[in-house]
């Protein structure tokens, strides 16, 4: 016996009692509805109906009035349209606001089995076959986890993973998601270990390195900027992979993606540190020893990241010999927003353009603060949903279609990523240990060292020095640093929220994007 509820709103729908009575023989339960109003209603009213069939030519709300409705409230439910002729207008136009399937009428009883057959089956089809490609991978996903992986092929390890949740994702296969999530708890597991054994050699030059944030630019942007196309360096904070490929498509609507490549983030993975390193083309031990005026520690007072423009015309001006000319544009708020778009094409008469969007890294912290933010963003597959509405929603892509317009090159990048963090670790420090939960700074710091990659001297992390004393500590995979006081009431606040500054894949491993102007 079928459990699929469908509504069926038909101006005529006491001659549909055949059909409707054949479909209840079936298994089927059918509400019947005779208006576009009603069909709504019903929609608001019961989150089980599973699928619409829907009258084109009904008096009052027409059926493409009621399909455009239904669609902007449930856009996942599926919509069948019932018309009495194949008018190509018509068509476009439901075809455009995304019906699932088309009937024409006279509607005959095994024309609508069919068509829910289609819908049905379809979904259940490439449920099961996503399951066991899954399924089949799992196994060699494993593998490869604890098979002693380099900085490159834990980049693969990673986009793998995340290819497997939008895959999981729009297939709906909540089973298989939950094991993925298990296997990348363990491949971040692992992906620490592989950081606290590597990272100060790495970040000291005395190894083969992964491009780190101080020489991204250097490795991936400069040798592409050509003063004859106008190039535009889009730093969107807080821009996790799975992030970056949620909005692709939008994205790819208007420019041709040309490389997709990934970087780490050095640590901390926090603005003040892997951006300025990004702008500066230094490490912040560097920047703190050629600009001490540019630079404030954690515990100092003031804007960390005030000075970016500066360190960028500053690390053009020893990287060419004859430096591009540069505009720098930071949004943090609405009005930012708007004045970027009103001068998006003004930009572009320079030779390169940077725009730093603050908003991932606003919603993030927000979502700690915010319970509506909370519910929205109540886990990975929501947070990559509120980005992608967002996004299209954002003066950022009203900026980009305009610029679209124009033959330019883009580049998309980040600062870092976030993690959803779940599992708390105890720090006691005095009143100069800074507050962030992924990482601390301080003098006399008692942690649990297992949880953590400590840099006792921070030269050896290529981190200023805030006092004779001071030692660094990272959080690793999920963990988030909590103070004795109150331990309980702030666990159950930051628990399940969405941070950055420590050891994880999806904070360190993060993508940078060439695109062209279709």
């Amino acid at each position: 016996m079928s459990e699929i509820k469908i509504l069926w709103a038909d101006d005529e729908i006491a001659m549909l009692k055949p059909q409707v009575m054949f479909l209840t023989s079936k298994g089927y339960e059918v509400i019947t509805v005779t208006n576009g109003y009603d069909a709504l209603d019903e929609c608001e009213e019961d989150d089980e109906i599973d699928i619409v069939f829907l009258d084109e030519s009904m008096p009052g709300l027409t059926g493409l009035e009621t399909l455009q409705k239904i669609k902007e409230k449930f856009p996942n439910l599926p919509v069948v349209m019932i018309t009495k002729n194949e008018a190509e207008h018509i068509m476009e136009e439901a075809i455009g606001s995304q019906i699932t399937d088309y009937l024409i009428k006279p509607v005959k009883p095994q024309q609508i089995i069919m068509t829910l057959r289609r819908v049905f089956d379809g979904k259940r089809l490439v449920r099961e076959k996503t399951k066991l490609d899954y399924q089949q991978e799992f196994r060699q996903i494993f593998m490869e986890i604890n098979s002693g992986l380099t900085y490159q092929t834990w980049a693969d390890i990673y986009k793998k993973i995340i290819n497997w949740e939008l895959k999981l994702d729009a297939s709906q296969t909540t089973a298989m998601g939950d094991i993925l999530s298990m296997q990348k708890m363990e491949a971040n597991a692992e992906f620490s270990k592989f950081i606290v054994n590597n990272y100060t050699d790495w970040i000291n030059k005395k190894k083969e390195a992964p491009v780190f944030s101080h020489n991204l630019l250097r490795k991936k942007v400069f040798p592409y900027v050509d003063k004859n196309v106008p190039s535009v360096l889009l730093v969107m904070d807080n821009l996790r992979y799975d992030q970056w490929k949620i909005i692709e498509p939008i994205i790819s609507e208007l420019f041709k993606v040309e490389d997709e490549d990934f970087f780490y983030s050095i640590l901390p993975t926090s603005t003040q540190y892997s951006r300025n390193a990004i702008f500066a083309g230094l490490t912040p031990a560097e920047i703190q020893e050629y600009y001490p005026d540019k630079w404030l520690n954690d515990n100092q007072e003031g804007g960390k990241n005030l000075h970016e423009a500066f360190l960028m015309k500053e690390q053009l001006r020893r990287t060419f010999q004859d430096p591009p000319s540069m505009d720098y544009m930071k949004v943090t708020n609405v009005g930012h927003g708007k004045i970027l778009v009103d001068n998006s094409l003004n930009y572009l008469n320079n030779d390169l353009t940077v725009i730093v969007y603050n908003f991932i890294d606003m919603l993030s912290h927000a979502r700690t603060e915010m319970e509506v933010l909370k519910e929205l963003a109540s886990d990975e597959s929501a947070y990559r949903s509120l980005t992608r509405s967002w996004f299209l929603h954002s003066p950022l892509w009203e900026t980009l279609q305009r610029m679209a317009e124009r033959d330019i090159q883009l580049f998309i990048t980040t600062d870092h990523g976030t993690i959803r963090v779940q599992t708390p670790s105890r720090v006691v420090g005095d009143r100069e240990t800074t507050t962030n939960l992924r990482y601390k700074v301080g003098r006399n710091l008692k942690y649990d060292k297992r949880d953590v990659l400590e840099i006792r001297d921070p030269k050896q992390g290529q981190l200023p020095r805030p006092n004779v004393s001071s030692t660094f500590i990272f959080a690793k995979e999920d963990k988030f640093f909590l103070y004795p006081n109150n331990y309980n009431y702030y666990n159950n606040y930051y628990k399940n929220t969405f941070q950055h500054g420590g050891i994880s894949l999806e904070e360190m491993i993060c993508p940078i994007i060439t695109l062209y102007s279709k």
